[in-house]
């Protein structure tokens, strides 16, 4: 029991410290490509964190089994390089049995990656679809920031303020530049406003309008000098309502159950593919334990670049493997569990390879004392 509780520390503490780095990698590649995004106007910069928390589970599904499995490496790596793993078989521990004492910390991590996989992470993914919707229903009135030209998303609008409100209601030096275009998309040129100041106003009929002061507008066509100036003292455009659509098409957005009575493709395909990252992480603990076994001499390190590309094939095919599912290129009932199974045995080639290997040299000893 001290030795079972000795490994799995080890495993676990390994596994923590693991995830914890390519969570805090993966976590800031996505916050910079979102901040760049909120930079662009195509964002709110307020919903930033927002979006992150929802994204956590699904990082967390794909990064804890690969955590589990470098911290199998690392953990065992140390201690067969300390030589406590040589006190330990001495003591009668096998692989075999190592493997069953890591398959504690392997059911804790997989039992973590179902629940994320199954229920937390769509849920973070719907909500992260919803707030993208809001985030679409925006206009560029809501994400203005002074002295920054803000263009709608069509590239139809550029507005441009030099002062702005904290309630977003008020501006100053207001520039903006719309194209003009005929019920049949042909170009009928652009309209320039430019005001002293302007304010958003909520008539009782619940539409937006924003009031300029004090301006004038410009209409023509670039290169031609015909443009129509008209100086206004109050002037009135009409805002777009929001728009703000429930409608969740992402398929990783999806819940569990509704993808349970799909019949679609594509749907059974994203149940599979949830559902083997459970079995993921059984299987790479399977293929960790004898790949942690390394000679004092040697370095811990001298299988962990082999192991990492192993786990990238595997990984890899699981993807391949889901997109030839998404299109039909492979039946239903083989889904994905072809890949799983072709890793399984390998897990168990690498796992019994050693006594097998050893059983046999015993056995061309014995015939070579016979013949002797």
């Amino acid at each position: 029991m001290i030795v079972f509780r000795y490994l799995s520390r080890e495993v676990l503490l390994t596994l923590s410290a693991v995830s914890a780095v390519l969570l805090v990698i993966i976590m800031s590649g996505r916050f910079i490509k979102y901040l760049a995004q909120a930079a662009s106007g195509l964002l709110d910069p307020g919903s930033l964190f927002l979006i992150m928390g929802f994204r956590l589970p699904g990082f967390l599904q794909l990064i804890l089994p690969l955590g589990l499995f470098l911290g199998i490496l690392l953990a065992y790596g140390r201690l067969y390089l300390e030589s406590e793993m040589t006190v330990l078989s001495a003591t009668g521990m096998s692989q075999q049995r190592l493997f069953v004492m890591t398959l504690f910390p392997a059911t804790l991590v997989a039992l973590i990656v179902a629940w994320l996989s199954l229920s937390l992470a769509p849920q973070g993914a719907n909500q992260f679809q919803l707030l993208l919707n809001k985030q679409d229903a925006l206009t560029e009135f809501d994400t203005l920031e002074p002295g920054r030209f803000q263009a709608l998303r069509d590239g139809t609008r550029v507005t441009y303020t030099e002062q702005l409100s904290a309630d977003r209601i008020n501006l100053g030096g207001v520039f903006i530049s719309q194209k003009n275009a005929s019920s049949d998309g042909k170009d009928r040129g652009i309209s320039v406003l430019v005001a002293e100041k302007g304010r958003q106003e909520i008539k009782p009929d619940g539409n937006r309008y924003l009031i300029l002061d004090n301006g004038y507008r410009y209409d023509g066509n670039p290169g031609q000098a015909d443009y129509r100036a008209i100086k206004y003292d109050e002037y009135g455009v009409l805002l777009p309502k929001p728009d703000v659509s429930d409608e969740v098409t992402d398929r990783d957005a999806l819940s569990t159950s509704v993808l349970i009575h799909s019949d679609d493709l594509r749907m059974r395909a994203e149940l599979e593919w949830r559902l083997s990252l459970p079995l993921l992480v059984f299987i790479v603990t399977l293929m960790a334990v004898p790949l942690s076994r390394v000679n004092p001499r040697q370095g811990r390190f001298l299988k962990l670049l082999p192991a990492i590309l192993l786990y990238m094939a595997y990984l890899t095919l699981l993807i391949a493997a889901r997109g030839a599912l998404d299109k039909g290129k492979i039946p239903v009932a083989l889904g994905l569990w072809w890949v799983h199974a072709i890793f399984l045995l390998i897990g168990l080639g690498l796992l019994y390879w050693e006594p097998l290997r050893l059983k046999m040299a015993s056995r061309r000893s014995a015939l070579e004392v016979a013949r002797g």
